[in-house]
């Protein structure tokens, strides 16, 4: 017997059918005798209509407010799951995110998690019922509702895990595990079968829409071992129940991956802009006029690239922002422009960062240059590079998008099953 949260994003739960099929899944564990707590999405599209209606409502809302009303698409499904469970003849119960209690930071709208006290959940485990957690939401400090931003169910359930110390984590999507690429782009892109917490954590972050980043990070941290499974599988299908190895990508601790390949996959992120500040003086405390009011505006910045003059008297930065915060990065470096003191903002969006995953990297030499190579022969201009232990991150142009991830996942020979 081992202890489970399955975990059923929005797509798994559109309708009634679909809820109907994820209790089929959530019997399968039950029948085997595994203590079982689900947590749930709102049903799709449900979070972006209650967002609609609340800016609707006014455009200037107050944050606590908003958790109210975009909340109560997870009450809703985790009402109408837990109905179809007893219906099939399984104990089950729904639980709000402040009755378990999920105890978050004051930050409505985008809450963080400070504690989760899974006591009674376990001990409704000790009388057979199956806990159905509306994800997505907790407790503040102020004792009103906080939501944890878009894609909290994920981390809703991570954290559940490590609160309850289940023995895995399911995260049941619309596709069936983590692939080298997207499929969408590259036919031949594989299903991983293992995934390091490092290169997911990446892999998240530059892109790949499989798992929320925050989700990944407390993986990690806290060493739950975790699945990307598909919610359209046949629940009852041979080897779905299989405790240890389930359809799927198993996402765990490094230690468990016994033949690491140089490079796991391949990434990329639309909708990069770049910004370079031109004949800025080379002093010290000018990255922090830059980069302190584009944090205060609450502007993501990646890749960072500085060029000095040959006298060391002048320098050029340039970085990358989401080309949606774009305007608000020139206004903002604009406002700072004494402060800072750059001569000319030179400006360019539609750009796409493509990067280069894998723990592998660590202990292989020649890896960026594979890469490098391979993007000149198809005449594709790299703009800037960054570099990590275990990524390759190269910025270029949209239009260059596909051609450069399909070339560099032939390289590696990711194609290769």
């Amino acid at each position: 017997m081992a202890r489970i949260v399955m975990k059923f994003g929005g797509t798994s739960v559109a309708d009634m059918d679909r809820i109907r099929n994820v209790a089929r899944h959530v019997k399968r564990e039950v029948d085997a005798g595994h203590d079982v707590a689900v947590v749930v999405s709102a049903m799709s599209g449900k979070t972006n209509e209650l967002v609609g209606w609340t800016r609707d409502a006014s455009p200037m809302h107050d944050a606590r407010e908003y958790d109210a009303v975009v909340a109560s698409g997870e009450q809703v499904t985790s009402g109408l799951l837990a109905i179809a469970l007893q219906h099939i003849g399984i104990n089950a119960r729904s639980w709000q995110g402040w009755q378990i209690p999920i105890r978050t930071d004051n930050a409505h709208g985008a809450a963080r998690i400070l504690d989760i006290d899974g006591s009674e959940l376990i001990r409704r485990f000790g009388e057979g019922q199956v806990a159905v957690i509306a994800g997505f939401q907790g407790i503040g400090p102020d004792n009103r509702l906080a939501t944890l931003g878009r894609g909290g169910s994920d981390t809703s359930a991570v954290a559940i895990a490590a609160a309850i110390k289940a023995d895995r984590c399911d995260i049941y999507t619309d596709v069936d595990g983590v692939y080298t690429t997207d499929p969408r782009i590259v036919p031949k892109a594989r299903r991983l079968k293992k995934v390091a917490f490092e290169e997911m954590l990446e892999m998240a972050s530059l892109g790949a829409k499989v798992l929320q980043v925050r989700s990944v990070e407390l993986a990690m941290v806290h060493k739950v071992r975790t699945f990307v499974r598909s919610s359209f599988e046949d629940p009852d299908a041979p080897g779905m129940g299989d405790l240890l190895n389930p359809p799927g990508t198993l996402i765990c601790d490094e230690d468990e991956i016994v033949e690491q390949e140089v490079v796991t996959g391949i990434a990329y992120a639309k909708d990069e802009a770049q910004i370079s500040l031109r004949r800025l003086a080379d002093r010290p405390g000018v990255s922090a006029a830059i980069f302190g009011p584009l944090a205060e505006a609450h502007i993501n910045v990646d890749m960072i690239v500085q060029n000095i003059s040959e006298d060391g008297s002048r320098t050029d930065m340039t970085f990358t922002v989401p080309s949606g915060d774009l305007d608000k990065a020139l206004r903002a470096l604009n406002e700072s422009k004494n402060t800072i003191g750059f001569d000319v903002i030179q400006h360019e969006s539609g750009l796409v960062k493509v990067s280069v995953i894998g723990i592998g990297m660590r202990s292989h030499a020649g890896v960026a240059a594979s890469a490098f190579r391979a993007l000149g022969e198809k005449g594709i201009n790299i703009k800037a590079i960054t570099t990590s232990e275990i990524k390759i991150s190269i910025l270029i142009d949209g239009a260059y998008a596909e051609l450069a991830v399909r070339t560099l996942h032939s390289v590696y020979g990711l194609d290769k099953s």
